[in-house]
């Protein structure tokens, strides 16, 4: 996979990456260094991690082995909050850490997020590298300068744009995941798709098993979503186009976040594809046949949910903190057609019952 160079990042690929990373840090030569994980990724990932960096040359492993300092983070979206963040900021402080520091974050898009809002915001703001583990911070997450933190079950209402100085992807890290977790990135790759092109979306719509999503299919979504955010990246235009699903996915995600039914964020997108799909049916006359296609496919992949009236009522609720909404106008990207989206939409409440209601069916 060709590395992918920006002006406002680099997104580096298995072993020219951690060449050009090991450069990075020499180069740099910072006084500190923090690896920062979960409790998932500091088990199955930090070991081959290190040993991939440091075996570049011995410069880097005599950095490494003498400047850094490890903080792992509970596993799971509800670590991705503010008092996670005042105890690395601590650990930070206590351990010496100057603006000539580095945060390397591996793990998945908890930790990305969460590392990268801590980077930015420490000291006003240290260099950050992220090394995604999932499929979901692969072609999502770690990309495109997004931080943040959830505040009372809302995801990602606090936070800043900031890029990460590089982005490093080891694919191998994906044979760490179980199912449940390439599903959840899958959802972005449908997403994508669908924003993208009937070409891309053919193409995404023939993979039958999990096993059938090749590096070529991830690296397109990591090019689609890059086409974007370089011409938008503060997301004041087209960069919206990215929120497709999200509106009702986000929603449904803080609804269930802390309870037994707790969705990874890729499980609630993909109900959000759903209904947002049916919501450009009312809205903007997108096919209702390619509709009932795109939840055929999604439900081959994900299980039902079950939403009873008050679910339907407290998610619709929820959709005023959306970050996208004018004055307290919920707004929805929807499509007029496959790699056709549009931004700005207001949908009303009867027409988001009826989403679910063609959910359900």
């Amino acid at each position: 996979m060709r590395p992918i160079i920006k002006e406002n990042f680099s997104i580096l690929f298995n072993e020219n990456g951690y060449l050009e990373l090991a450069d990075f840090i020499l180069k740099k030569n910072y006084q500190n260094i923090l690896f920062l994980t979960d409790a998932n990724t500091e088990k199955y990932c930090l070991k081959s991690f290190k040993k991939s960096i440091c075996n570049i040359n011995s410069k880097v492993y005599k950095i490494i082995d003498s400047n850094s300092f490890y903080y792992s983070l509970p596993h799971g979206e509800s670590s991705k909050n503010i008092n996670e963040s005042i105890k690395v900021w601590d650990f930070l402080i206590q351990n010496g850490f100057k603006r000539n520091s580095l945060i390397i974050n591996l793990g998945g898009g908890m930790v990305t997020d969460i590392g990268g809002f801590i980077s930015s915001t420490f000291m006003r703001g240290i260099d950050f590298v992220n090394v995604p583990t999932t499929l979901l911070g692969m072609v999502d997450a770690s990309i495109g300068g997004k931080t943040g933190i959830d505040f009372k079950n809302l995801k990602n209402i606090i936070g800043k744009f900031e890029f990460a100085k590089i982005i490093l992807i080891d694919d191998s890290f994906l044979e760490t995941l179980n199912d449940q977790q390439i599903i959840s990135g899958f959802a972005e790759m449908i997403k994508h798709a669908l924003i993208d092109s009937p070409n891309h979306w053919n193409t995404i719509r023939e993979i039958k098993s999990l096993k059938n999503i090749s590096k070529d299919m991830i690296y397109n979504s990591i090019l689609t979503k890059v086409k974007i955010i370089e011409k938008d990246p503060t997301e004041k235009d087209i960069r919206k186009y990215l929120n497709y699903g999200h509106t009702l996915g986000h929603a449904i995600e803080s609804y269930l976040l802390g309870t037994k039914r707790e969705l990874l964020h890729g499980e609630a997108i993909s109900v959000g594809i759903i209904l947002e799909s049916y919501l450009s049916c009312l809205r903007c006359k997108f096919d209702i046949n390619k509709v009932n296609q795109i939840k055929s496919f999604v439900m081959k992949f994900y299980k039902k949910i079950d939403f009873a009236a008050t679910d339907i009522e407290m998610v619709i609720k929820l959709l005023k903190y959306d970050k996208k909404n004018i004055n307290d106008n919920a707004l929805f990207v929807l499509i007029r057609n496959i790699g056709d989206p549009t931004t700005n939409n207001e949908v009303n409440i009867e027409e988001i019952k009826e989403a679910f209601r063609f959910y359900q069916d």
